[in-house]
């Protein structure tokens, strides 16, 4: 089996979900959340945009109920032994063969927990769900479950995380070195994801976002694809990815000549990054780290430039996104601990003037404080 991780790493992550379900009363988890099924047992697969779903009951018993195309791959990534299938049919109900499961386990009239918060658990396959749940047994929402225990990452995880980070670090260089007027963006994610493969990396589960000109104020990925004029300015933002664990950057870079107000905004996008470090500790509520980035720009005069959020989580994640729980905004009570991974941006969007600055880096939470897992300089480059 490809398992990415010890048979001790398995049994301690078992462990501390058999004990989170028994501190909750819960007779049995049905898992639909890709993640947590990888965190779980190694389970790696895209099959999950279909109805699946991994169950652990009191008892320790796992069983896995999902499609054909996905029994070898349970069975090639996974250390799962118990695995159903549901037959592809018209008018077929998943739910069914999940119910037959749930009898063999004894958990008629007992309660259980449901992954509700799961991109593969489309709101048609909830309503059946719950349909086929409703007068068997008694269930609720328990979505943060084992995300509450991933959000801390062990000595094993990290290794990939700091692998994440040093891929996120070469591909920067491939920004810095193809980065100039008449290259098209396309070239430069191109050269960004050939070094990341080549290098061992897998595809991030979202695509990078890159844009210029007026592309550049945008947060998120689009299509087109420009080429770089003489004057211009390039937003990246990216993430290194290994096993599935996320190392995000972020970067606008001016090219050919930068306006005076883009120094400005770096300037501001650098103290805020520190303030958001120094908040950045054990003990600490999350909340408080993004206070720390609105007050700066506010301070400075960019309240309407900046976001309402300045970063999230990173780990195990699967597509459509690579944010995970908890992010960075005002008031949540999220009290920061050692192995927590946090992707901090300070994104500045200008619309009036049309010009962007972002500056994010991912950061390791330590016993004392923090670490920059990226390495590159954050200074102002224009190409």
């Amino acid at each position: 089996m490809g398992l990415h991780f010890s048979k001790q790493e398995f049994s301690q992550r078992k462990n501390k979900v058999l004990k989170s379900m028994k501190e909750q009363n819960l007779d049995a988890l049905l898992m639909f959340r890709q993640e947590s099924m990888y965190w779980l047992t190694g389970y790696d697969t895209f099959g999950y945009v279909f109805f699946q779903s991994l169950i652990i009951d009191k008892n320790g018993n796992t069983i896995l109920l999902t499609r054909a195309p996905d029994l070898r791959q349970a069975q090639n990534t996974s250390n799962l032994e118990d695995i159903r299938i549901w037959i592809d049919k018209d008018g077929s109900n998943p739910t069914d063969d999940l119910k037959v499961i749930l009898e063999e386990l004894n958990l008629k009239g007992k309660k259980l927990g449901v992954e509700y918060e799961a991109y593969g658990l489309t709101g048609r396959n909830a309503l059946r769900l719950n349909k086929s749940l409703e007068n068997y047994c008694s269930f609720e929402d328990k979505s943060d479950l084992i995300t509450k225990l991933r959000v801390i990452k062990s000595k094993e995880e990290i290794v990939y995380v700091k692998k994440a980070a040093e891929l996120a670090d070469k591909a920067l260089d491939e920004v810095w070195k193809h980065a100039k007027a008449g290259v098209s963006e396309s070239k430069i994610l191109a050269e960004m994801n050939r070094v990341i493969f080549e290098d061992g990396g897998d595809y991030p589960a979202n695509e990078f976002i890159i844009g210029s000109g007026k592309n550049a104020l945008l947060c998120r990925y689009q299509s087109e694809k420009q080429i770089l004029s003489n004057q211009d300015q390039l937003t990246v933002e990216w993430a290194g990815t290994y096993k599935h664990y996320h190392s995000a950057m972020f970067r606008t870079i001016p090219i050919g000549k930068a306006d005076p107000k883009h120094y400005k905004m770096h300037e501001a996008c650098i103290e805020a990054l520190k303030n958001c470090e120094s908040k950045l500790k054990p003990g600490n509520k999350i909340g408080e780290v993004f206070d720390a980035h609105a007050k700066t720009f506010d301070d400075l005069g960019f309240n309407k430039a900046r976001m309402n959020a300045c970063g999230y989580s990173l780990g195990n994640t699967f597509s459509p996104n690579w944010m995970d729980w908890p992010m960075l905004y005002t008031n949540n009570p999220y009290e920061i601990q050692p192995g927590n991974v946090f992707f901090m941006h300070m994104i500045l969007m200008d619309s009036k003037n049309q010009l962007a600055m972002n500056l994010g880096e991912t950061y390791l939470v330590t016993e004392n404080g923090n670490e920059r897992l990226g390495k590159q300089k954050l200074d102002l480059v224009v190409l």
